[in-house]
């Protein structure tokens, strides 16, 4: 798979790792960071058979505009048979993906190493 450039953007980091995307989010994750963010975040998701984990350790602050994106990019990658892994430690963002039950769908993980161990997540229901 050609992996196209990511943009410039404070909110996001791309690397590769053990055959994986890693999408790193950073700072303040609101509807702007989102906006910057959903473009590339729908470019690789659309690749048959993607290996993206969605790392947020970087991150300060997630509102509802990032469960959405992490819902979609989720939805996207496994509606194209690719596997997506979460990376999570801040406790708030932690809450929020458990109140809102989108940690059952996407189970995050304290690592890189942690989350790349685990089987793909699955397509389950809240």
């Amino acid at each position: 798979m050609q992996q196209e450039p990511a943009p410039f953007s404070r909110h996001l980091r791309v690397h590769r790792h053990r055959g994986h995307t890693v999408l790193e989010f950073r700072g303040e994750i609101d509807i702007g960071a989102a906006m910057e963010i959903a473009p590339y975040l729908d470019r690789v998701t659309a690749h048959p058979d993607a290996r993206i984990v969605i790392d947020l350790r970087m991150v300060e602050f997630f509102d509802c505009s990032g469960l959405r994106l992490l819902y979609r990019a989720r939805g996207r990658t496994l509606d194209h048979g690719g596997q997506l892994h979460l990376v999570c430690t801040h406790p708030l963002t932690l809450r929020v993906l458990r109140i809102t039950g989108l940690s059952r769908l996407l189970p995050p993980h304290p690592t890189l190493d942690a989350a790349l161990n685990q089987p793909e997540a699955t397509s389950g229901t809240l």
